[in-house]
């Protein structure tokens, strides 16, 4: 089974709970979609939720979110294959992936295209504190050049990313005491373009702290679905 859900920010609580109350197995994958908190502070904290993690049968796979380190800035990752695509882990915490942006993972069938990264409108708020921010947060060229030449050259079901379209942007989400103007939109914009060049049974995305569906975009937050809910809109 795969079960899809949102940001977590260094909270084991929902997953642990999930985990405790539907028993998921080592044949079965978590999938968080951006803004896990595992590789936020650099320090102990991160370590005690892997550790956590570690405990749990289920792989969780980790999509990159905009309050993370990318796992290639940190000497303890190394790089394998898993299910068609290349992804990072620790050997201390085998069963957490971090998924690399363009790849498309066949997991149960279902192939995954992964498109991860977004803008923080927190950005200055956090470098104001001395909180962490990255400036390798967004897609880069690069990587939109990956993406791109992927979905010419080969098919695939699902989309997972941390942000979305702009065209879907939940608007009744945006944090007051933002000007919106200064919003960094470049990624939204872009998946814009991907969205308009695919075809997708669904594309599910964290970011925006809501679950709700329109069209075939499925935003995840506290909320979980499966595979299983998959074949439902088919």
């Amino acid at each position: 089974m795969i079960y899809y859900t949102g940001d977590i920010h260094g909270s084991k609580l929902e997953i642990v709970t999930f985990c405790m109350r539907f028993q998921p197995t080592k044949d079965d994958t978590i999938i968080i979609l951006g803004d896990v908190g595992a590789n936020y502070f650099g320090n102990e904290r991160d370590a005690q939720l892997k550790a956590e993690f570690a405990k749990l049968e289920p792989t969780i796979f980790c999509i990159h979110g905009n309050h993370e380190i990318r796992p290639w800035n940190i000497p303890t990752y190394k790089t394998k294959e898993w299910h068609g695509g290349t992804v990072w882990y620790e050997e201390e915490y085998p069963n957490i992936l971090f998924a690399k942006d363009g790849e498309i993972y066949d997991i149960e069938g279902t192939k995954h295209l992964v498109i991860g990264g977004a803008y923080s409108v927190d950005k200055f708020y956090r470098l104001s504190r001395g909180y962490g921010w990255w400036e390798d947060e967004q897609p880069s060229e690069e990587i939109k050049r990956y993406v791109e030449q992927q979905i010419k050259e080969k098919e695939f079901d699902v989309i997972l990313s941390h942000t979305c379209p702009f065209k879907y942007e939940p608007i009744e989400t945006f944090l007051p005491g933002i000007d919106q103007s200064t919003v960094d939109t470049s990624t939204e914009e872009w998946l814009d373009k991907i969205e308009e060049m695919v075809d997708y049974k669904a594309w599910y995305c964290g970011h925006w702290h809501i679950n709700k569906r329109i069209d075939k975009i499925h935003f995840l937050f506290h909320g979980f679905e499966t595979n299983q809910d998959l074949e439902l809109y088919e």
